[in-house]
């Protein structure tokens, strides 16, 4: 499924609720923690429960898919999950489920925050050898969600600096978009405690190595995995004046490589295998987000013919994507449909293939493919969302909506799903029903002003049709309520 859509919303009176919330915090904690003594073993409780916790992240979270490059490929989000999640069921003091994300961004980074939210670069995955290697950085991330080190972090510096706090959460805001900018806001909203402030942030450091190693290695992957990829990075960028983002605010100095090393010796390692998942992943971001289509051919070709691959299927996977983004539909269809009767269940195949089908009007091959794929795997991402474009470019506006309203009722938070409902709404001339699933599309965004607007407009389309009048209303009340939490958390 090629979708690429980005809203882009100024997220400047979000950073201000943001900020708002931090203080307030930070004021609370003053006011009403001065007598009190710090709980053993609950650390970061005192500025922040998990609750807030959550909700400030969730807020976090529509502001970078307003203003982030994010990558809403259904194929790359139900891998980096998969992946994710493979982890976090191992992992200890987890206080909510999981949301991980891609960039579409060559720098290599990743970041954790508030509520459970990890985002990773789509160069940093490029970069990774080994899913063991990808899988390191993500447990790393989940860790520093499961200590709650930035939690930890705002205590540590309520306690002496308690107007500073306010600062910090600007500054996270900043380094998820911009980490020179972000850490450089950091340090100066740290500077009257600057050196408590780096040791926090090492121990935070040498915590989420500890932790994340263990649970590498406890989740089935090699926890050689770590080391490996910390001493590519620091051997890649030794000598670069400007090292990546990762390096800006997560330093691998040797010693840190070392006590990796060490800490991966003294776990059992068995062997892996490759991972396919993993190397279509990477074959899907080189192809589809890196370069220009003729220069990728030229690329996948010279890897095929030197036997340049890890897996020959991922090689031609890449091949077949870089021709489909060259118009070439004709080669991208021969090797698809190779590659797709060996392995029919891919859903990394079913997807491109989808793509293909609709670009040369062979709209029935896809329904076909689809339809059997969703009996064997209701209410997938993947299956779903390519099923739903598959129906709508085919113009079965009714079958497209019905799918599309049964995956919702299970994936409320869909974004990709309520973007093509949107349309489907808007070729079947449902006025109301369109305009109150764009609501839908920008309150994901956090734009609750927007969406409430959106909503208005599909109330006024709505007349003698009670069920969706009420519908709308109570929506229109929801925002409005959830807009008011934000501002008084």
């Amino acid at each position: 499924m090629h979708k690429n859509n980005i809203f882009k919303i100024k997220p400047l009176l979000l950073a201000f609720a943001l900020t708002s919330i931090l203080a307030s915090a930070s004021s609370f904690s003053q006011e009403n923690n001065k007598n009190k003594l710090p709980e053993i073993g609950a650390a970061g409780f005192s500025v922040l429960s998990i609750d807030k916790e959550r909700q400030i992240g969730n807020a976090m979270m529509r502001h970078i898919r307003a203003s982030q490059p994010l990558i809403n490929d259904p194929v790359l989000i139900e891998y980096i999950n998969d992946l994710g999640n493979r982890l976090v069921k191992n992992a200890q003091d987890v206080n909510y489920s999981f949301e991980f994300f891609i960039i579409n961004n060559k720098e290599i980074n990743a970041f954790a925050f508030f509520g459970g939210h990890v985002g990773i670069h789509s160069g940093l995955i490029t970069l990774a050898d080994s899913e063991s290697e990808l899988a390191s950085v993500i447990a790393h991330e989940v860790s520093h969600v499961t200590q709650r080190h930035l939690a930890r972090r705002l205590e540590a510096q309520s306690r002496s600096q308690p107007l500073t706090m306010a600062g910090m959460i600007s500054g996270v805001l900043l380094a998820l978009v911009n980490p020179t900018v972000g850490m450089a806001a950091l340090t100066t909203a740290m500077a009257a405690s600057k050196q408590s402030g780096i040791n926090f942030t090492r121990g935070n450091e040498q915590e989420a190595d500890r932790v994340g190693i263990t649970l590498l290695a406890n989740s089935g992957f090699d926890p050689q995995g770590a080391p490996a990829f910390f001493n590519k990075m620091a051997t890649k960028y030794r000598y670069k004046s400007k090292p990546p983002a990762m390096l800006l605010t997560h330093p691998v100095p040797q010693s840190r490589i070392a006590e990796a090393r060490i800490r991966a010796h003294g776990l059992e390692s068995q062997p892996l295998a490759p991972s396919l998942t993993f190397a279509l992943a990477k074959s899907r971001i080189e192809a589809r987000y890196e370069g220009d289509p003729e220069a990728n051919i030229a690329k996948f070709k010279s890897r095929i013919k030197k036997l340049q691959y890890t897996y020959k299927e991922a090689a031609h996977y890449g091949l077949a994507l870089s021709y489909f983004e060259g118009k070439n539909y004709g080669e991208a269809k021969s090797i698809m449909e190779s590659l797709i009767k060996d392995d029919k269940n891919n859903l990394f195949y079913a997807d491109v293939l989808t793509d293909i089908y609709i670009k040369t009007k062979e709209f029935d091959k896809a329904i076909t493919m689809l339809d059997e794929l969703n009996l064997l795997m209701p209410n997938n991402q993947v299956v779903a969302l390519n099923y739903a474009n598959a129906l709508l470019e085919a113009k079965e506006y009714s079958r497209a909506e019905v799918l599309l309203q049964d995956f919702l009722l299970v994936k409320s938070d869909n974004f990709m799903a309520y973007d093509i409902l949107t349309t489907v709404y808007r070729k079947q001339k449902k006025s109301a029903l369109m305009h109150a699933t764009q609501g839908e599309v920008f309150a994901l965004l956090g734009a609750y002003a927007r969406a409430i607007d959106e909503l208005q407009t599909g109330y006024n389309f709505a007349s003698k049709q009670p069920l969706i009048e009420k519908r709308i209303k109570a929506r229109i009340l929801q925002f409005q309520d959830q807009e008011d939490k934000l501002k008084k958390l």
